[in-house]
């Protein structure tokens, strides 16, 4: 009888930006990939100096080096999905899209344009190249109300609103928009559509403050999903119920908002 060939999990790409607070970012994503049992590979595109208090300073990285990260990941690893976050210009915005078109791999977009605590992490040079270049590279684009407002004009302040925005969304060409509606008041409520059906996902909204990290999470979980084989339905609908709970036991750390926590599940022996 033959030996059993050795166990590999699928791997998932994050390209995105270093948070040295732990919550956000590249750490967020490789964290949400664990709990997920994928394995995540990453590419850094900018390095923070971040904490619960907010961005205190951002260095993005040389374009060479970002592609050079993502070709030695894909051309000897492979990947099986991709995760965009922050990608702070217009340069780095152009490459990642040029690569991600050059992966046979779903891709999900989080085009991230400010912190949690409302610092600018996308320069507006970079806005028309996130429109024309990454968002038609993206089978998932999860922006969120603020990057709604800022890449369509859109200004969401129902879930009627909601509609219009992902349909600006879709416009630019992502093949499936999940308009995370989560600064509405009321529920947690999201949409995902790719034009012709619409899915809403409703969660309790949780009081906790420590929410930092959400966003990174809730994309990272979806690309681990699809990964995983998941259709995009499916993979949404298991990443909102991870976030959920992540939020739902997000802890205090330092003196400002707190992240949310990767690993309940593993802590309360889900």
């Amino acid at each position: 009888m033959s030996p059993s060939l050795p166990f590999v999990p699928a791997r998932v790409l994050t390209v995105a930006g270093s948070d040295s607070g732990g919550g956000a970012g590249i750490q967020a994503d490789l964290k949400t990939m664990l709990a997920f049992g994928v394995h995540g590979m990453s590419v850094l595109t900018a390095v923070t100096a971040q904490n619960s208090l907010g961005v205190q300073g951002a260095w993005e990285l040389p374009v060479e080096a970002v592609r050079a990260q993502y070709r030695s990941v894909a051309g000897d690893i492979g990947v099986q999905a991709v995760k965009t976050g922050m990608l702070a210009s217009a340069e780095l915005v152009g490459a990642v899209a040029e690569l991600l078109t050059g992966t046979d791999a779903p891709a999900v977009v989080d085009p991230v344009g400010v912190s949690k605590h409302g610092d600018p992490l996308l320069a507006d040079s970079a806005l028309d190249g996130v429109r024309t270049k990454l968002l038609p590279a993206a089978t998932v684009a999860t922006p969120n109300l603020d990057e709604v407002a800022q890449l369509t004009g859109v200004q969401v302040t129902d879930e009627g609103s909601m509609r219009r925005a992902a349909d600006a969304v879709l416009d630019f060409g992502p093949r499936w928009a999940l308009i995370k509606g989560g600064h509405l008041p009321g529920d947690a409520v999201d949409l995902l559509t790719d034009g012709t059906e619409e899915h809403w996902l409703r969660a309790p909204r949780h009081t906790n403050r420590h929410t930092h990290g959400t966003g990174c999470t809730l994309a990272s979980a979806i690309a681990a999903g699809l990964a995983n084989g998941q259709g995009v339905v499916e993979a949404v609908v298991a990443a909102k119920e991870y976030v959920t709970g992540a939020i739902a036991h997000g802890f205090p750390l330092g003196g400002g908002i707190g992240p949310v926590d990767h690993a309940w599940r593993f802590r309360r022996g889900l």
